[in-house]
């Protein structure tokens, strides 16, 4: 019996080890068939309108063994028609090239994808990101509106930097908006030039979207650091300049606090190799979006507490909300002309953080042209302007030493 056993186990190994050998050399004649030859389209970024016909070219080069077919995603036909679906290629030592027709049919932005028959001859990705539009006007106009929002954006941070300057005084100016907005460009920052700038980092990214674009252009990487840049200066005018009793309130203490936790935590994942470092700049990202809802709420309170908008720029004010039209206006023109409603109310987080900041400019501009508008001026130590009124400087002295944070 165990005789029998033992001759069974070695006709078993010897089984085991023919497929094994069989799908090495599978492999092997699979990778000399990839080595032998490169299939290149000529884009793989396509724009096209509804009922434009636009040409691209699939260029073999290499020497081709056996016949191969291309054959082409077919479930995005509501949106394109493209001319052949399938493209078959017979053995050849010389290159050769193939056209493709892609007619647009319906607006969208998708990834149409190509496999390569018999599976296995190649391991290369071939694909084409596309994007159906309505108007070519539009999409124009959506890249003059996003420069417009990028300068309306970028110089919004001088005014208040100006006024200062003015006053030789940061009284009004909140402590804890400007603690909270520090840090979330700083963090925006780092986001921006890692994914931007570390091509292990992009690497990461590009392994979980092979089919992806970096999500991070040149525009973000500048503003976001001239924004560090310019939020710097400010704070340091609040050591030059007059600046009463106020600090940073020991709730805007514990939130940072918070936020720091969070990131040495996530700092020692990555150092334990428990967390990539995309995943790590990613978390950054998401506490600026956190900042980003409640970085204005404290500048808001002390303006309702003192009664007045004195110290806090307008100007940055109106900068900022119309940057934030602008952003919205552009996205939804973008969903008209690609038909892309969900990318607003399907996954309304940028729409929404655009949304709120508008709101809270609303709320400053109400404060500074409607509830506290037309003071009386008088000067006081620090203040050569006159921007604090005489029938209301010995609560807005007061109120600055309390709850000025």
């Amino acid at each position: 019996m165990s005789k029998k056993l033992f001759i069974n186990f070695l006709l078993l190994s010897t089984v085991l080890l023919l497929i094994n050998k069989s799908a090495n050399a599978q492999r092997e004649f699979s990778k000399s068939i990839n080595d032998s030859f490169i299939l290149k389209l000529s884009e793989q970024d396509v724009l096209l309108l509804v009922d434009e016909t636009k040409q691209i070219d699939l260029q073999l080069n290499g020497i081709l063994d056996q016949k191969i077919s291309v054959v082409f995603d077919n479930s995005h036909e509501n949106y394109i028609d493209i001319q052949p679906s399938t493209i078959d290629i017979n053995p050849t030592n010389e290159s050769s090239k193939f056209v493709i027709k892609i007619h647009g049919l319906h607006p969208g932005q998708l990834d149409l994808g190509a496999s390569v028959l018999p599976n296995g001859t190649y391991h290369g990705d071939i694909f084409i990101r596309l994007t159906v539009a309505i108007s070519n006007a539009i999409i124009y106009i959506s890249i003059i509106i996003g420069w417009m929002y990028f300068v309306a954006w970028s110089i919004s941070f001088w005014p208040q930097i100006w006024i200062n300057f003015k006053r030789k005084s940061v009284v009004g100016l909140n402590f804890d908006f400007l603690a909270l907005n520090v840090v979330g460009h700083t963090l925006y920052a780092i986001f921006n030039v890692s994914l931007y700038w570390s091509s292990y980092i992009e690497n990461e990214y590009f392994q979980r979207h092979p089919r992806g674009l970096n999500p991070v252009i040149a525009n973000d990487v500048g503003f976001s650091v001239h924004a560090v840049f310019a939020t710097s200066l400010t704070i340091i005018q609040c050591f030059i300049y007059e600046r009463g009793e106020q600090r940073v309130s020991n709730i805007a203490r514990g939130i940072l606090g918070l936020f720091s936790v969070v990131i040495i935590i996530s700092g020692i994942l990555v150092a334990t190799e428990t967390l990539h470092w995309l995943d790590f700049i990613y978390n950054l990202s998401y506490i600026k979006l956190s900042i980003t809802l409640i970085k204005y709420v404290p500048q808001a309170i002390m303006n309702y507490k003192r009664k007045s908008t004195i110290g806090w720029s307008i100007e940055n004010v109106l900068l900022d909300f119309t940057g934030g039209i602008l952003s919205m206006l552009q996205m939804i023109l973008n969903a008209y002309n690609y038909d892309d409603w969900i990318s607003i109310f399907g996954d309304p987080t940028k729409f929404g953080l655009g949304l709120f900041s508008v709101l809270f400019d609303v709320l400053f501009i109400v404060q500074h042209y409607v509830l506290y508008r037309d003071p009386e001026y008088t000067e006081i130590t620090g203040d050569n302007n006159g921007d604090i009124p005489e029938s209301n400087t010995n609560q807005i002295i007061s109120d600055d030493n309390e709850n000025v944070v």
